[in-house]
């Protein structure tokens, strides 16, 4: 099946510790910046949003299930849901192209529990999800639309692994980095993604001392956006924190 190189672009240490800090809604507006307008995954939730996602997107796709086509249901020497679970590996983030249908589930439990014990570092899906009273319990962050009982091949059919993708209306191509926080998910080009995680942090360090000022009483007139008594302030707080 026709493939393209995964991780392109790896992140420093320092990168992926910020992008474990920062927000989606700060990275959606760094993204912004970069001139990257559809990077959010609208209408997908955390089943863990107690845990936070940073990893490469490996990707899965789906097409409707059809008949003719079921022989190859609990093969894993050639289904490719089953050979995707078996290739990801430590850092991937399997994201999975399900149509944004939730009439059936993209995986189970079992099948969740191989990634986590592969090393996973998290689970994206714009279809359904089944056993999620089990998924709650795996380390493993994981974002779906919703629950369905159904068995995959009910609705899908896999039929190739680390080809670009769109999941919840946003492409994904394999190696893109892949954040996720309570929030939701947000999709970053590799190639900018170092850049985007040390703008973010800079972003929310400055937004720290604004949230400050508002939260005691300032306004937001001059303060957000901030004028230059603000940011002389702001230079000083951050002399003062060593930050």
């Amino acid at each position: 099946m026709p493939s393209t190189p995964a991780r392109p672009h790896l992140l420093s240490d320092d990168a992926k510790t910020k992008l474990r800090q920062v927000s989606t809604a700060t990275l959606t507006t760094q993204l912004g910046k970069h001139g990257f307008r559809n990077t959010f995954l609208a209408g997908i939730y955390p089943l863990r949003p107690d845990l936070r996602m940073v990893g490469y997107a490996f990707t899965l796709r789906f097409i409707p299930a059809r008949e003719d086509l079921a022989d190859e249901l609990y093969d894993n020497t050639k289904n490719v849901q089953r050979l995707a679970v078996e290739a990801v590996g430590p850092e991937d983030v399997l994201v999975i192209d399900a149509r944004n249908d939730t009439s059936s589930a993209s995986l189970g439990h079992i099948l969740g529990t191989r990634l986590t014990v592969r090393g996973a570092a998290g689970f994206v899906t714009d279809g359904a999800l089944r056993d999620t009273p089990s998924f709650r319990h795996l380390e493993l962050p994981t974002y779906i639309r919703g629950p369905h009982a159904n068995t995959s091949f009910v609705a899908h059919h896999p039929v190739a692994m680390q080809i670009p993708i769109g999941c919840a209306g946003v492409a994904v191509i394999p190696g893109d980095v892949i954040v996720g926080d309570g929030e939701g998910v947000v999709v970053i080009p590799a190639q900018v993604a170092e850049s985007v995680a040390q703008a973010a942090y800079e972003q929310e360090i400055r937004e720290e001392f604004f949230l400050q000022k508002i939260a005691g009483g300032a306004s937001i007139v001059g303060t957000y956006p901030p004028n230059e008594a603000i940011l002389a302030e702001l230079a000083e707080w951050r002399k003062e924190n060593a930050i």
